[in-house]
């Protein structure tokens, strides 16, 4: 076998190593372009705006919308808090409702918003997920009424990598007036994404899930024919249209831009190659450790994501014990959070089969060699767990 570099990194969903030629084209923001966009006054600020613009329509080109239509922001996070809150809170008080309908299988960064606009006198509905992860689209066009106002559903699953169907989500959610969002950061360089094709109203991303930096994303918001309006987060200084004030992040905008580019032009080879990897992964898994469960659709799925629970197996000690193979138990972003996934439970999983979960997501340089390594490691550390092990 050929030597791996070690420790190996299997834990592409939680970030992206920066690739070469993003940084290539963000380094002279930092020392020549260094202006602020805003000050217009004198030629470093109008270069700077010059590169925040181009990378605006750069962004809004690949995503198949208008320039006017990209918001800028610090990331995912952000973008999914001005597009819930902001939507929310903006129908509301033109007294469009307030009634608001998500899945229990979002992003925390969706709901947690969500349970604040509870707590503010909002209506919420989580509509639950099968076995599978997978939405039942009757149940909600059932939960639709004339007083629902925003659905939001994550585009592809973070933990699962199931891919929802937005373009009929968004379809029903129109016909009762409702306006539609979704987070689209795991999707960008694994499926095709336009705006106009799944006809979404607001749609999240961020430059680190795709090879750009970290700190930066951006939310579309549609104009035409539903002109979308956004109660800011963030406000002082009027940017973005007065959306989203402060300075922008001149370096971060120019390499989310060049990322994306990037990652829709090498889009179909890649997602072809890592699926191929996925499913090495996936097999060799099944063969080598007993009782392993695929969570997720096996149909409808991120080719990148590889999400198993293994039963009798402590999964944050699975994770301690493999110091040479970065894997997850779940989401980074609730990785302080002892217990199963949200996402786990909500397939119906018991806590002690879903403590035993864990997370592949593979990438731009992960090789078959690496594949092969992780496997001897997984199976390994998984039969010597066991044999301590009093479950």
């Amino acid at each position: 076998m050929t030597s791996v570099k070690r420790p190996v990194y299997l834990d592409y969903h939680s970030t992206t190593p920066c690739d070469p030629r993003v940084v290539e084209a963000m380094l002279p923001c930092f020392t020549e372009t260094f202006g602020n966009s805003s000050s217009r006054g004198h030629v470093f600020g109008r270069v700077a705006e010059e590169l925040v613009e181009d990378a605006r329509r750069r962004i809004a080109g690949l995503l198949g919308a208008q320039a006017s239509e990209i918001i800028f922001t610090g990331g995912a996070t952000e973008s999914n808090n001005l597009a819930v809150t902001g939507a929310a809170c903006a129908r509301r008080e033109a007294g469009d409702g307030n009634h608001v309908v998500s899945c229990v299988t979002e992003h925390k960064s969706v709901i947690c918003p969500l349970e604040r606009l509870e707590d503010e006198g909002f209506e919420v509905t989580m509509l639950p997920v099968d076995e599978r992860g997978r939405i039942d689209l009757d149940v909600l066009s059932a939960s639709l009424t004339e007083n629902t106002i925003l659905v939001t559903l994550m585009f592809a699953s973070n933990e699962i990598g199931n891919i929802h169907p937005i373009a009929e989500v968004a379809r029903r959610a129109h016909e009762v007036g409702a306006w539609v969002h979704t987070d689209a950061v795991q999707a960008i360089g694994k499926v095709p994404v336009n705006v106009n094709d799944l006809d979404v109203d607001m749609l999240s991303l961020s430059a680190h899930k795709f090879y750009g930096p970290k700190g930066i994303g951006a939310l579309y918001r549609r104009e035409s024919p539903r002109r979308v309006k956004l109660k800011p987060c963030i406000i002082g200084g009027g940017h973005e249209r007065g959306v989203r004030s402060g300075t922008h992040n001149v370096p971060g905008i120019v390499g989310l831009a060049t990322a994306f580019e990037l990652a829709v032009q090498e889009r179909e080879e890649e997602s072809r190659r890592v699926a191929a990897l996925r499913d090495r992964l996936e097999s060799q898994l099944i063969e080598e450790i007993e009782g392993l469960v695929v969570n997720g659709d096996h149909e409808h799925r991120l080719p990148n994501n590889l999400s198993v629970s293994i039963p009798y197996v402590d999964g944050e000690a699975l994770l301690l014990s493999l110091d040479d193979v970065a894997v997850s138990s779940g989401s980074a972003c609730k990785s302080e959070t002892a217990g199963t996934s949200h996402v786990i439970k909500a397939l119906g999983r018991e806590e002690d089969d879903g403590r035993g979960t864990i997370r592949f997501g593979l990438g731009r340089w992960t090789t078959e060699e690496e594949i092969d390594f992780a496997v001897g490691r997984v199976s390994e550390t998984v039969n010597h767990l066991r044999a301590l092990s009093t479950l």
